[in-house]
């Protein structure tokens, strides 16, 4: 088992203040894999005093300084790739043919993103009025990112933080700390200096509240959910720091009868399963045109079948467990309400899958005559569950696509170019992906209503790292 109970403070691998150990276990296994230490604010204090140190010297380095030191993190992560990858597999049990192509990848897709962006950044300019406004790093920022994506969010992050000149604290989820470890251990190897970067294993109760709260914290990023989400901002507000929050989600596809519906409906469940469901822009509610409600539930039906459980060691397009029994427990109760609400299934159902009695595996599951207002269809399962809802005409699916508290991401599926169009325009969400158009690195990644606020990636994920500063001066003579 590994011993990684050391926090990565002021450029050094130091003890916690107070020992109070964490056993990481292997979802696929449900055994020990590494031993971690709970950080306390005692922990965090260090952390941020040698952040807001490290502020004074580094907020004054060069744009040139600073993507020489992430074009030199990039070179690492690439050295190290394979093993980003099999981390996550070990500790979040994503299969590990997904985990290289998806999942190591946004390591260095992210981190190229933002040096694209930094380059083209306009740090200083003259407004027509003939001001100076000045984009000047915003100080010390407080990290906080989630299980589910790990090094996605870690990059999301850390890399807009460093890249503008500030500092930070990261405090990665405690379900799957070790690859937020190794990436510390890339970060010391490109020379950031000391204490740009901190690190400090630790729950949200203790560790990140005591982040949140900080008086010399100037701003808080956090991913998560929405109710934690709620509760960062809460301890964040005495001091007036910025917050930003990418939340959850529950994310409309809408299946017109005009659409490729073979390849759509299929694109779309394997979208849904994929991560094993843990993903907050998941296409979880499948919204379809009643003309080919039929149609779509056989494809459906034939399709998840076809969505097979598996090893996370083995290669493959398999599901993998969930993260934790806390997770398994939570879809497992989700799936229930979904059969005494009424809903259909389709395929899967509560319980685990044949000859995976060990794990937090669960069964891929549809739910077919689904009424929006079921709990299915409200709340964010974060499983490898998918409903199907009817709908009639245009307006009628765009309001049930609407009518939900999130709005993170939707789809629509069309032939009709115009349609997509138009459909896209009045969907609540901060992405709307057209016949299976992907996320494309750089561009913002974000949502509307309580799927937080702020965007993350690219151009759009510096400027939360940012402040604005307005220089007037005298008219000239």
């Amino acid at each position: 088992m590994l011993d990684k109970r050391k926090f990565y403070i002021d450029g050094q691998w130091v003890d916690p203040l107070k020992p109070n150990d964490l056993e990481v276990l292997n979802p696929a296994t449900e055994k020990p894999i590494a031993v971690i230490s709970m950080g306390t604010a005692a922990d965090i204090d260090r952390a941020v005093a040698a952040a807001r140190k490290a502020f004074a010297s580094y907020s004054r380095t060069s744009v040139e300084e600073r993507l020489a030191l992430l074009e030199k993190l990039l070179t690492i992560y690439k050295r190290r790739y394979d093993e980003m990858a099999r981390t996550i597999t070990m500790e979040l049990g994503a299969p590990i043919t997904m985990s290289t192509e998806q999942q190591a990848d946004v390591g260095i897709g992210h981190l190229q993103g933002f040096i694209d962006a930094l380059k083209r950044a306009h740090l200083r300019e003259v407004l027509p009025n003939g001001d100076v406004l000045l984009r000047e790093p915003i100080g010390v920022c407080g990290l906080i990112t989630p299980w589910n994506w790990p090094i996605n969010q870690i990059a999301l992050k850390v890399v807009p933080a460093l890249a503008t000149g500030s500092t930070c604290v990261l405090k990665p989820s405690e379900f799957t700390p070790l690859n937020a470890l190794l990436y510390a251990e890339m970060v010391h190897e490109a020379g950031f200096p000391a204490g740009t970067f901190n690190l400090v294993n630790g729950d949200g109760q203790n560790a990140g509240a005591a982040l949140s709260k900080h008086k010399d914290v100037d701003m808080m990023s956090f991913t998560g959910s929405t109710r934690a989400g709620i509760a960062v901002s809460k301890d964040a507000a005495d001091t007036v720091k910025r917050v930003t929050l990418e939340l959850g989600g529950k994310s409309p596809t809408i299946v017109f009868a005009d659409a490729d519906l073979d390849d759509r409906v299929s694109g779309s469940i394997s979208e849904c399963f994929n991560n094993s469901g843990q993903s907050c822009d998941a296409p979880t509610r499948m919204l379809v045109e009643r003309s080919v409600y039929d149609k779509v539930l056989e494809i459906a039906e034939r399709v998840g079948k076809q969505a097979a459980v598996g090893n996370p060691e083995e290669q493959g397009a398999h599901i993998g467990p969930l993260v934790s029994h806390i997770q398994f427990s939570r879809v497992q109760a989700l799936i229930e309400a979904g059969v005494a609400e009424g809903a259909r299934l389709l395929i899967g159902g509560p319980g685990k899958p044949q000859g995976f009695e060990t794990g937090y595996f669960v069964k891929p599951t549809i739910f077919a005559d689904v009424d929006n207002s079921m709990h299915i269809a409200r709340e964010e399962v974060f499983g490898p569950v998918l409903v199907i809802i009817p709908f009639d005409t245009e307006k009628e699916a765009i309001a049930i696509a609407n009518d939900t508290p999130y709005g993170l991401a939707a789809y629509v599926q069309t032939g009709n170019p115009e349609r997509a169009e138009r459909v896209a325009a009045r969907l609540r969400a901060g992405m709307v992906h057209i016949n299976g158009g992907p996320h494309r690195y750089g561009s913002p990644f974000g949502g509307y209503k309580q799927s937080g606020n702020g965007r993350e990636g690219g151009i759009f994920g510096l400027e939360d790292f940012l402040e604005v500063k307005t220089i007037h001066r005298p008219d000239a003579a």
